[in-house]
């Protein structure tokens, strides 16, 4: 089969490779059909996750068909169309059981987020799936695979990290800084948790403008020199966002949430960070200001899921560009250039 492998900090390359086998009970081998690339992605590539060895195929989100199950698989079977999310499982460690799935002690280095990173991943004809039963999603009937795509990653991490880690209350003022995948997926959803005012705030004019298509109430440009005023005069009473979600991963973008939450705000990290921070703890001790952060658990995928069927949530508007498996190479060189091209995410199909 043909796959996306990473050959160190820059070096890719669509080619041929071994196809996975089964190696424990619980997995199960999937066709992928649809996959995507992330952000994340091309951190590893930048060699901002130097856990990520040569000779991984990359990729942790995919729409696929199984082709072959496990021994211990007896609730999915040959044919069964499934949602594989980001996060790998298990069910039974006591992280799983606390619904805390980011941290599964049953994958190498008791992390969730194996795929493309710990084990060969998506971004592959097929993908060999472990604890299957406990991790993926049979995608229901008359639903397509661009609506359910991005429920894999960018739309539960905006969710949950951004959103949810964000402690969002009904009518607060929520700023999003990035408008990209993930930034996109905390604007989307934030309307779950009854924010009053979502502010999408980024360089880029048409992302923007794709957040307020989105669900985004108020935009606000970074390059603008006085843009910190202008985020804090959107709220209640000029004193600060009650929760701001960085959703870029420089230390640039957390410093902007740093100035610009209230007193009692809460600052989400979404972002995957390549470089060290600075916290002026010096200076936000007295503000009593919270700051999460976190990997996504993917535990509110099965919720999205119920939204997207119902019509409540359109998922595949984050869709811009679209390629087939042997144009690998150019989604990721447009996809490194989003802003060039006004991409916010790809879909990447199986011909045929």
């Amino acid at each position: 089969m043909k796959a996306l492998v990473y050959h160190g900090p820059g070096k890719r390359s669509w080619e041929e490779v071994p196809a996975p086998q089964l190696i424990d009970p619980t997995d199960v081998i999937a066709r992928v059909d649809t996959t995507t690339i992330c952000g994340t992605d091309l951190h590893i590539l930048k060699g901002d996750v130097p856990e990520v060895e040569a000779g991984r195929i990359l990729g942790h989100e995919a729409i696929g068909t199984i082709t072959e199950v496990g021994s211990a698989v007896t609730d999915l079977k040959v044919g069964d169309r499934i949602i594989i999310p980001a996060v790998s499982s298990c069910g039974k460690c006591s992280y799983c059981k606390a619904n805390q799935q980011s941290h599964c002690q049953s994958n190498p280095g008791g992390i969730g987020w194996i795929f493309g990173y710990m084990i060969d991943g998506t971004q592959a004809e097929y993908v060999r799936v472990p604890f299957a039963e406990t991790s993926v999603h049979v995608v229901p009937d008359g639903l397509d695979d661009e609506e359910v795509l991005f429920l894999t990653d960018a739309l539960p991490t905006g969710f949950e990290i951004g959103i949810l880690n964000g402690n969002t209350k009904p009518g607060d003022t929520v700023a999003v800084i990035g408008a990209g995948p993930v930034g996109l997926g905390a604007i989307m959803t934030a309307n779950l948790c009854g924010a009053g005012r979502v502010i999408t705030v980024d360089m880029d004019e048409n992302r923007m403008d794709k957040a307020l298509e989105l669900g985004a109430t108020d935009k606000v440009n970074a390059s603008d020199p006085d843009f910190l005023e202008k985020i804090k005069a959107l709220s209640n009473d000029g004193l600060g966002v009650d929760v701001a979600i960085e959703a870029v991963g420089v230390p640039q973008t957390f410093d902007t949430c740093l100035k610009i939450v209230r007193p009692y705000g809460t600052v989400a990290n979404a972002g995957v960070h390549g470089k060290p921070v600075e916290l002026p703890l010096n200076a936000m001790w007295i503000s009593n200001v919270s700051i999460n952060m976190g990997l996504v658990n993917c535990n509110t995928v099965g919720n999205l899921l119920n939204m997207v069927k119902s019509g409540r949530l359109d998922a595949k508007k984050m869709a811009t560009h679209y390629f087939t498996f042997d144009q690998f190479e150019e989604a990721y060189d447009l996809f490194a250039n989003a802003a060039e091209h006004q991409a916010v995410k790809v879909v990447i199909r199986r011909e045929g």
